[in-house]
């Protein structure tokens, strides 16, 4: 039952505000003593010449309590609803019982297509804990519009093609075999190209043999493209492990050098359609008028430019997929970039330019500062993995040393505890990594949240058999327990805040304060121990968060162990 459209359909009746303006306004206050939900009369005072507070009063008289309302209190120019406790426990804990792990799930998206491109790292460079955030947020986002009932096409476009190519084969020829590659794998990569960087600010010429590779893969050279393919194979062997120990997945993994054959079809076009201009022997798309700096399409030496790929890939993504929405997860400091060729593509007179959508999100750093690979400073991704999975394991010997699966358990909570960081605050605020926060078992982290997972998982099983059929909901009215069932409701309201906003931190908020309100359930109410019919109540309410607990750590790509 939509609460809001069934309070929307009264006030139609006493206002003259159309249904959807209502819906729109209404609002869930903050203080559960405020009610359940608000109507603001503000907007009526211009119309009704009446101060808000004499209009909620008047409205107030007009509406008479019904089996869904309980209540009706105006207050400071609000109109405040109660909602039944008892058919709100009722309408709730039925849905749940019926539907288990995928309440929440609706056909908001029916019909339409989101593309996703997350994740996207540089091949011949390390996956770090800078790559960690555009590949769980997009994997939440993924998971978020699937819920929504989108059809979601994840992409990941990696970083395949470049200048960064042409420096690793000259480090490879000068300072690197196959055999210490083959032995080293991405480790290798990485070393050598730092040495480049170091060596390269005393030794110009080693810029320029990397210029000349470059060209060389450009025009089709086996011996460059060979070695380019060999770096990539090595990446992708890191990569996958990653991926695997995160269980993200892609529909399509398509590196830039994919777009290579699309580009020049995309500057002819700028061509034919006037919006190119040189120079310095460049050519530029001008967009002074969108008082933004020029979108560079070629190099003074006719090279490509990362633009020119990413309109070719968007156009190719239009074409092939038609989708509704194109969001792309990548980090803050790349937003101009994204304006830029947003708007070349209005320019080209493509009205679904509208539906392109950078995501950005802030940096993620050490205690000890900044990332770099150039300087060697940064924490391999499988390595952050393997130790927070260690120190997991070694909370779980000091405090439960008997759990069964213990390798299996440290692995989901070691990892939950990483992403549930990352996932935490809003995406455009820089994390800090912390491994005493991260890994609390107490406080808003993920362990909080699956070991309150683990506690229903174990009242459930040490009550045994219940039968769900037959519940005395008027047991289930304390303020406990009406606090849990007003957040089982507001479920699926909260997917859908995540979806509009494209931001999975709310979900990862709404699970703390979940667990957060069954824990305050669990003090308060006896369970095993009460009279039977308000033990099968209390089970019902367990169960239920047990099933929505899990399945929102699901959306963010977070296990949930039954035992910790």
């Amino acid at each position: 039952m939509n609460f809001k459209n069934e309070i929307a359909k009264i006030l139609v009746g006493v206002t003259n505000l159309e249904f959807n303006d209502i819906v729109d306004s209404i609002e869930v206050p903050q203080n559960s003593e405020m009610g359940d939900f608000a109507f603001p009369c503000f907007k009526l005072s211009k119309e009704m010449k009446k101060a808000p507070n004499m209009i909620a009063s008047e409205l107030a008289e007009k509406i008479k309590p019904n089996e869904f309302i309980e209540k009706i209190e105006p207050v400071s120019g609000y109109l405040n609803f109660y909602v039944n406790k008892e058919f709100l426990a009722n309408v709730t804990l039925k849905m749940v019982i019926e539907v288990g792990e995928s309440y929440g799930k609706n056909e908001i998206g029916k019909g339409k297509t989101v593309v996703i491109d997350y994740s996207s790292p540089n091949i011949a460079k390390p996956f770090h804990i800078g790559h960690l955030r555009a590949t769980v947020i997009g994997n939440a986002l993924y998971n978020i519009y699937k819920m929504q009932g989108y059809n979601v096409i994840g992409i990941n476009h990696l970083g395949d093609w470049g200048t960064q190519f042409g420096k690793l084969m000259v480090a490879y020829k000068k300072y690197s075999s196959q055999e210490a590659l083959d032995k080293g794998g991405i480790k290798e990569l990485v070393r050598i190209y730092v040495k480049f960087h170091e060596l390269a600010e005393q030794d110009e010429s080693l810029n320029d043999e990397a210029r000349n590779y470059l060209l060389k893969m450009q025009q089709g050279d086996k011996d460059a493209l060979d070695l380019w393919r060999y770096f990539y194979d090595i990446s992708m062997i890191e990569f996958n492990a990653v991926y695997d120990r995160l269980g993200t997945k892609f529909d399509y993994t398509t590196g830039e050098s994919f777009y290579n054959e699309m580009m020049w079809p995309i500057v002819e076009e700028l061509e034919a359609k006037n919006l190119l201009v040189e120079s310095d022997g460049a050519k530029i798309v001008d967009l002074e008028e969108a008082k933004m700096p020029p979108c560079l399409i070629l190099r003074s030496d006719g090279g490509t430019l990362y633009p020119t790929r990413d309109i070719s890939a968007a156009k190719y993504r239009k074409e092939t997929f038609n989708f509704d929405k194109c969001l792309y997860v990548t980090g803050l400091e790349q937003n101009l970039h994204f304006a830029q060729w947003f708007k070349v593509i209005e320019f080209m007179g493509y009205d679904w330019a509208k539906d392109l959508t950078h995501i950005p999100f802030g940096m993620v750093s050490l205690k000890e500062g900044k990332l770099s690979t150039r300087a060697g400073n940064v924490i391999y991704m499988n390595d952050l993995f393997n130790e927070a999975v260690e120190k997991t394991r070694a909370i779980i010997e000091e405090k439960n040393p008997d759990l069964e699966n213990k390798d299996e358990v440290a692995e989901a909570v070691g990892l939950g505890a990483v992403i549930f960081n990352d996932l935490y605050n809003n995406r455009i605020k820089d994390v800090v990594f912390s491994w005493e926060r991260m890994l609390s078992f107490e406080g808003e982290t993920a362990p909080y949240v699956q070991y309150t997972h683990a506690r229903a998982t174990s009242i459930l099983n040490k009550a045994g058999n219940v039968d769900f059929n037959n519940i005395d909901y008027s047991i289930l009215t304390d303020p406990a327990t009406n606090e849990i069932i007003k957040l089982l409701y507001n479920y699926s309201e909260k997917i859908a805040e995540a979806a509009n906003k494209n931001e999975p931190f709310v979900i990862t908020r709404y699970l703390v304060s979940l667990a957060q309100a069954f824990n305050k359930f669990y003090h308060d109410n006896p369970i095993i121990t009460e009279a039977e019919n308000v033990k099968n109540a209390r089970l019902v309410v367990v169960n239920s968060v047990k099933n929505i607990l899990k399945s929102g750590l699901a959306l963010i790509g977070i296990k949930a162990p039954n035992k910790m």
